[in-house]
């Protein structure tokens, strides 16, 4: 009742089409459907939010997973970064500042009820299901189709943060990040190589490293260089 009632009221105060109402229907979706955690679950949100409902842009989906990235906390929670400026952005007849905490609000609470409906449920019989042969074969196939996932968020984050514009190409059935190479940003390329180059060669911290990038990127963005 905690998670489908708020649903249910939204959907029927204000129809399908209003930005809350969606909102609810998609995080319940992601919270529900979504195996493998936050970077299998964000592909699918980046997505909906920005292909589908054009909610956000390329640009500040990237911001979201940086800012998740960098900040303590699980990185699920850019959930509520996309809620705030969906609703942000189209606010209806609320102040864009609190359509935006409530779109917040609202993406948050049917994120994670799911989660603890199913915590509650399932506890007591995790240690059982272990020696499940079945179930094990199971999540062994949806774990290499979780590795795809994550292949694929990592390869849209990178077009779009080394790029301004990226378009989506279909081959057949498969959907491709086509770049626009005159939008290259070169200040991103080299600060990702550099990044590279000092977690997988030098194996220098990662808090290091992200000190590093943004002190490096702090000055390029002054002239528009990373924007």
């Amino acid at each position: 009742m905690l998670w489908l009632a708020p649903v249910a009221v939204l959907l029927l105060a204000l129809g399908t089409a209003n930005v809350f109402s969606q909102q609810a229907v998609l995080f319940s979706k992601s919270a529900v459907v979504t195996f493998g955690g936050a970077y299998a679950v964000l592909g699918y949100i980046a997505q909906q939010a920005v292909d589908r409902y054009a909610w956000i842009s390329p640009a500040e989906m990237v911001t979201g997973l940086g800012l998740a990235e960098t900040t303590p906390g699980p990185l699920i929670m850019v959930v509520q970064f996309v809620g705030f400026l969906a609703a942000y952005h189209h606010p209806g007849s609320l102040p864009p500042l609190a359509a935006g905490l409530l779109g917040a609000v609202v993406t948050v609470w049917v994120t994670f009820l799911p989660c603890f409906l199913f915590i509650f449920i399932g506890a007591p019989y995790v240690e059982r299901l272990r020696d499940n042969a079945t179930l094990a074969h199971a999540l062994t196939a949806i774990g290499a189709a979780v590795a795809g996932v994550v292949l694929n968020l990592a390869v849209w984050f990178a077009v779009h943060t080394a790029f301004r514009t990226a378009n989506d190409r279909q081959v057949g059935p498969i959907h491709l990040p086509s770049p626009d190479w005159s939008t290259l940003r070169i200040a991103s390329l080299a600060i990702s190589a550099l990044a590279a180059l000092l977690v997988f060669r030098l194996k220098v911290s990662t808090i290091r490293v992200l000190a590093l990038s943004a002190a490096i990127g702090a000055p390029c963005a002054a002239p528009g260089l990373l924007t």
